[in-house]
């Protein structure tokens, strides 16, 4: 991937364009103008299993029929409908390509019917992690996992994603202790080696087998941040690092042949689609029925696909929740593509308010400013190894947040600060290749003890 930005101004970093849109489905174009609706859901709590089956495959067809109605009559002119797996249909993977067939033949009836433009993204639950430490290249979760995605397109995927978890056994602990040696570790060696071996394996299969490769997220480790700073259990500065931290390491789908766009909850997408130009999926505001965050307007300023996250099938006064999810998320995305329609001027005036409105509150949304991710992600993309690039971005994310402190722009209390302080020294210390830090985390039991190496092809 060339060393310069795909996006080098801000008047061209807006919602609903990017410079390598995506085409695919009944028609549907991603990233040439207009900014679609992502819906996602979910069971409500059940067991998943032989004697439940049917009503299982009686949930599916309820929530994506309500879904399509309502997108019928409120005239969404495309949309995007993910069905991410549970863990029982990536083990058992004939469930879930019964669910992906169930789906697909849903929207091609739909798409005959009413011509509703949309494509089915498929996100395969990442289950390598069941076995602890977790084996990564083989075995029965690997197999299953392969065996899904090689029958993803023949049962109606249009898209293929995953969020996988390769070092979520070593970021787990860290997160913790705010440890930012072991993150990097975590994001920028293990998870970036496991992305070019998982990321291989799928371009090939969708190549092989006609559907997108779409892209990763890192929910499993920077979102993780977001909840623990949520819940005050570590530094809020320190979860904005952690979501920067997080952005070469799914650089490295997009570098293996993924295509676009981002999965939803990957708030490292913006940085993505300024290097990459790849069309990028976004949550928010309208995802607080999955998960709370500070983040709720200004990672709408970006999105080409704008999501939900996932809600489960629970009855609301107004109608099951994911129909309701499906009316916010067409007002959301009716509202930003009038503003575009109107004139750039007013698509780049709303952009701007989406992220004044939370960028001064929090320094995980600050790092999410359109200026601040392009003058982050042009360090990134200074290096071209993922580890150089992680280390760039988190020692370019330590100096925005500082800097936007100083002038006014953030909102840093005195915690902020001496946190800031304690990571600046942390930074200062980060070995400068990835064998050093590699020969330093290998020594420390209670890390080498938590991963296979031989697993991240580490000798």
């Amino acid at each position: 991937m060339s060393n310069a930005l795909q996006i080098k101004k801000l008047d061209d970093f807006v919602y609903g364009r990017a410079p390598r849109p995506v085409k695919c489905g009944r028609g549907v174009v991603i990233g040439d103008g207009q900014v679609m609706p992502e819906i996602n859901f979910t069971l409500p709590p059940m067991n998943i299993e032989q004697g439940t089956w049917q009503e299982v495959r009686a949930q599916y067809d309820q929530m994506i029929t309500g879904i399509l109605d309502r997108a019928v009559h409120l005239k969404v002119p495309q949309m995007l409908v993910e069905f991410e797996t549970l863990p029982e249909m990536t083990n058992r993977c004939e469930w879930g390509l019964e669910i992906t067939r169930l789906l697909a033949d849903k929207m091609d009836q739909a798409y005959n019917d009413h011509g509703l433009k949309s494509a089915l993204r498929l996100t395969i639950n990442d289950t390598r992690e069941f076995n602890r430490p977790p084996v990564l290249r083989s075995g029965k979760y690997w197999d299953a996992m392969v065996k899904f995605m090689e029958n993803a397109a023949a049962n109606g995927a249009d898209l293929l994603a995953i969020e996988s978890t390769g070092g979520k056994e070593v970021s787990d602990e860290a997160l913790v202790l705010a440890d930012i040696n072991s993150v990097i570790f975590a994001l920028g060696v293990l998870g970036a080696r496991d992305m070019k071996f998982l990321w291989g394996h799928i371009v090939r299969i969708c190549n092989k087998t006609g559907i997108v490769p779409s892209g990763d997220s890192a929910c499993g480790f920077a979102n993780t941040a977001m909840v623990l700073a949520e819940q005050k259990m570590i530094p809020t500065v320190f979860a904005a690092l952690v979501r920067v931290i997080a952005a070469p390491r799914s650089l490295v789908a997009i570098t293996q042949g993924a295509k676009g766009p981002t999965k939803d909850c990957a708030y490292e997408g913006p940085f993505i689609k300024a290097i990459a130009g790849v069309p990028i999926a976004l949550e928010g505001k309208s995802a607080s029925c999955a998960h709370l965050s500070p983040i709720g307007n200004i990672s709408q300023a970006l999105c080409d696909c704008w999501s939900n996250e996932s809600v489960q099938n629970v009855r609301l006064l107004s109608a099951f929740a994911p129909t309701v999810s499906m009316e916010q998320l067409a007002y959301d995305c009716r509202l930003m593509n009038t503003a575009a329609a109107s004139s750039r001027a007013d698509a780049l005036r709303l952009r701007d308010w989406l992220a004044d409105s939370d960028s001064s509150i929090d320094p995980q949304a600050y790092i999410l400013r359109p200026d601040v991710v392009l003058e982050i992600s042009e360090k990134i993309a200074a290096h071209s190894h993922p580890y150089t690039q992680t280390v760039a971005a988190a020692r370019a994310a330590h100096k925005a947040i500082k800097d936007g402190g100083l002038a006014g722009r953030l909102v840093l209390n005195d915690s902020d600060r001496k946190w800031l302080d304690i990571l600046d020294m942390q930074l200062e210390m980060i070995p400068d290749t990835e064998e050093k830090l590699i020969e330093e985390m290998l020594a420390r039991p209670d890390v080498s003890q938590k991963f296979l190496p031989k697993e991240y092809g580490i000798n």
